[in-house]
């Protein structure tokens, strides 16, 4: 059976959704020290995730899952 290198897993860009919502999430919680309100440290967020297919493929969807990102684990 083959075992994945879960310290490659973090570094692995997926063109999806889940994908998206994995890197938003390592995003904002390496902004949490930073004393930002939430809208600067979204936007902080969707600046450094500028480049993530999924953001440049649905830019719309891309923020609404973000929103709903938020929402759903009480950032």
């Amino acid at each position: 059976m083959i075992r994945p290198d879960p310290s490659a897993s973090s570094q692995t860009v997926f063109n999806n959704p889940d994908g998206f919502a994995m890197a938003f999430s390592d995003a904002w919680q390496a902004l949490e020290a930073q004393k930002l309100s939430r809208e600067e440290r979204l936007e902080q967020v969707m600046l450094q995730l500028a480049s993530h297919p999924f953001l440049l493929q649905a830019p719309a969807q891309a923020r609404e899952l973000a929103a709903f990102r938020i929402r759903l684990l009480g950032y």
